[in-house]
């Protein structure tokens, strides 16, 4: 069985998940409260064996380094946006609007990139890597088929999808995106987002207004 933890980060407010297995953990997007994030680690005693980046902007990657640092984890991120980690005007960090709230976030290269596509098999865990772009070109989003669950990023949001005015963001890209790779999942799937509660592929099917012309 799988246990599900989150954590609500401070800067934008981003949703941090620990999933646990009986031997294993895997932290999704580590964003900026990285004691919170580490004591968290502590307490489900299981090893972190990946970390893995729903997508490259500075609040979900801001935690990785130091859970890379503390447990020995592999990082995993989409190879178009490989070099967003490094750099921060393309993980949006490095804007000059942040220039006095912000420091640059610069995250050492991943040691994995995903396929798309792949179904990965990594401590117990299963999961598939779907590509849901639109909100940035590297979103994906992980499908746990056998807990019928997925974890969408910044693509599909309760009530709403992810914004798209931002470097390589495009709303008919988005859109498309969540027709094809997600909502076309089981409507009983629950939604773990990177922002704001979970909810589930049919609700957001039937009342996202985003998708009701």
């Amino acid at each position: 069985t799988m246990e599900i933890n989150v954590l609500t980060n401070e800067i934008a407010y981003e949703n941090t998940y620990f999933l646990t297995n009986d031997t294993s953990t895997i932290v999704i997007d580590p964003g900026n409260e990285t004691d919170a994030i580490l004591n968290t680690i502590r307490e489900l005693r299981n090893p972190v064996v990946a970390i893995l980046l729903t997508h490259a902007h500075y609040d979900h990657i801001m935690g990785v380094e130091e859970v890379r640092k503390a447990t020995g984890a592999p990082v995993y991120v989409s190879p178009l946006e490989a070099d967003w980690l490094y750099t921060p005007a393309l993980n949006l960090s490095g804007l000059p609007h942040h220039d006095d709230d912000l420091p640059d976030v610069v995250v050492n290269a991943a040691e994995h990139t995903f396929s798309v596509g792949e179904t990965y098999h990594i401590g117990g865990f299963e999961f598939t890597v779907r590509a849901t772009p639109g909100h940035s070109q590297g979103g994906v989003s992980f499908v746990f088929e056998k807990e019928r669950l997925v974890f969408t990023g910044d693509a599909l949001f309760s009530g709403t999808i992810g914004r798209t005015d931002l470097n390589t963001g495009d709303m008919v890209t988005l859109k498309e995106s969540i027709r094809t790779q997600l909502f076309t999942l089981p409507d009983g799937f629950r939604v773990f987002p990177g922002h704001g509660t979970q909810t589930r592929i049919g609700v957001e099917k039937q009342y996202n207004p985003f998708f009701h012309n």
